[in-house]
């Protein structure tokens, strides 16, 4: 498996494990507490409901994320992704919460004119969740190092073009599957991916701003706002996007 595929196989895994451990609290408080009218069956029966519940809803809920993220960018429109979420993941979770409770608590199964009922309870629960899953994501910029003295170079450099090689590195975009590499000598296309590039990037000092860019500290000029975004200017000419998911991590690191 490829280094890049390694690194988003590795940022589900921990995005599903995330996902576990807070709809598992969430299932706990939601039986000590008997929410939603269930307070008066056994603690037991209560945490026999809603902790299983929630695992099996959390498990439905990751794959909607990962179909979600395909449309909408978590980076620029978190509560956008928290509604979406609520939105996809609440109709099918509400008719398993209709199909589970009446077995548990009453043993028979409730008529099916009660099943919108269990629609609010489940967008409730779910919108809950889906933010604290959303905003939990938004991690720190990846930031890389310059090289100390006498250190081997950035790998990164052996990967420029003929007509490229021993320029200076300004910012690096993905586009698609390819990397638009933007030098003080011009820009070109190399086929990789930003997470493999970002490795390989280590010892020039820079940091990712965007899903799709990583900018070279020394090539910023300024910074300017505008719909609540930031837009780096590089040298050259360039804008670089600055993500809500990463501008505050750049800020504390100096970088405007």
């Amino acid at each position: 498996m490829a280094e890049g595929d390694q690194d988003e196989s590795h940022r589900k895994r921990r995005a599903l494990i995330r996902g576990l451990v807070v709809t598992g609290g969430a299932g706990l408080v939601l039986a000590l507490t008997g929410a939603f009218n269930t307070g008066g069956a056994a603690l037991w029966l209560r945490l026999a409901y809603w902790v299983p519940m929630m695992f099996a809803g959390a498990l439905w809920a990751h794959g909607c994320s990962l179909f979600v993220a395909r449309f909408v960018d978590l980076d620029e429109r978190p509560w956008l992704s928290v509604l979406v979420l609520t939105l996809v993941i609440s109709g099918p979770l509400s008719v398993v919460v209709w199909a589970v409770t009446g077995p548990v608590f009453s043993g028979a199964m409730m008529p099916l004119a009660a099943l919108p009922y269990m629609l609010g309870p489940v967008v409730t629960v779910t919108a809950a969740v889906s933010a604290i899953n959303v905003f939990l994501a938004r991690v720190e910029p990846r930031q890389t190092h310059a090289a100390p003295t006498g250190a081997t170079p950035s790998r990164f450099l052996d990967r420029l073009p003929p007509k490229l090689r021993g320029a200076t590195i300004r910012a690096v975009q993905a586009e698609d599957h390819y990397l638009r590499i933007h030098t003080d000598r011009g820009s070109d296309l190399i086929l990789m991916r930003l997470s493999d590039a970002l490795e390989e990037l280590e010892g020039l000092e820079g940091a990712q701003t965007h899903r799709s860019w990583w900018v070279a500290k020394a090539a910023v000029r300024g910074v300017s706002r505008g719909d609540g975004r930031a837009t780096l200017t590089l040298d050259g000419d360039l804008s670089a996007p600055v993500s809500r998911r990463h501008a505050k991590g750049l800020r504390d690191a100096g970088w405007y």
